[in-house]
């Protein structure tokens, strides 16, 4: 070797677990965050869980008002119902928005937010853990404003019948406005991701899918099947649990586990595996 000439390091010793180590934890922790995940290859459980969600969060607001915080087709029609009514024979005509109606309309426009918060996650690639995280430790924080408007609200959160709603107040159509929030967001976070369940939020499109699929029948293990199913399931199991819990400690409680289940979610989205990972394990 010539005077005053140095060897390179190689490529095994630039990337030697040795060398890694020496990476401080606060770097690794930036470059683990700022790194795209494997999706739609890696989430198909997180999507499964998010549709549990779904039905989880459902289930206090239709049990309130017979609204679904997450499921905006229904909303859309009751108020154009509504405004039907103002066309209708004398003596059946009614003119402005009645409650179920205004909590209609409120589950909307805020779901309509909570989605379009989605614009932050394209400046910031829909794909990268950075946005992830933020976008459902958003869904946290709205789930325990939620609790709290309805807790301080002093209703039961539990309707008589439909012409009697709970959340009446403004309080509890802030707790409603809340968790319609945070079905907006979550619909746009599995839409980015390409989760096989959609937006993970309305299923309509997933049970379409699955009993067009080909191999609906087929005895054996079939993804584009199995994971759309228990997506489906997942949002029955979820409201099951919810309304259990609804009935036991009421639907401020109810929601206070719901912040705790939407944690779980923001952990979880740290062990995705990288996108380059994922790729490299492929070569």
């Amino acid at each position: 070797m010539a005077n005053g000439e140095q060897s390179l390091p190689s490529s095994s010793d630039t990337l030697s677990p040795s060398s890694s180590k020496a990476v401080p934890f606060h770097r690794r922790f930036v470059n683990h965050l700022t790194t795209e995940i494997d999706a739609p290859g890696s989430t198909n459980l997180i999507s499964i869980y998010a549709c549990f969600l779904t039905g989880f969060t459902s289930s206090p607001s239709f049990s309130a008002c017979f609204v679904w915080c997450g499921f905006q087709t229904g909303n859309v029609a009751q108020l154009g119902l509504a405004l039907a009514r103002a066309f209708a024979p004398v003596g059946e005509r009614t003119y402005g928005f009645q409650k179920p109606d205004q909590q209609a309309l409120t589950s909307l426009l805020t779901f309509w937010m909570g989605t379009a918060f989605g614009r932050v996650g394209d400046r910031l690639t829909a794909k990268k853990r950075t946005w992830l995280v933020l976008a459902t430790f958003m869904q946290v924080l709205l789930a325990m404003a939620a609790a709290l408007t309805a807790h301080f609200s002093g209703e039961s959160g539990l309707a008589s019948s439909r012409g009697e709603p709970s959340w009446r107040t403004p309080l509890g159509m802030a707790a409603l406005g809340f968790l319609s929030a945070t079905m907006g967001i979550q619909g746009i976070v599995g839409k980015r991701i390409g989760s096989p369940m959609n937006t993970t939020v309305v299923l309509t499109t997933t049970w379409v899918e699955i009993f067009n699929d080909p191999l609906l029948f087929s005895m054996r293990y079939t993804p584009s099947r199995d994971i759309r199913i228990a997506g489906g399931l997942s949002v029955l199991v979820g409201a099951f649990v919810s309304r259990a819990i609804l009935d036991s400690i009421g639907s401020a409680g109810c929601l206070g586990v719901l912040c705790g289940f939407r944690m779980v979610q923001v952990v979880w989205w740290w062990f995705i595996p990288d996108k380059a990972i994922k790729k490299a394990e492929k070569v």
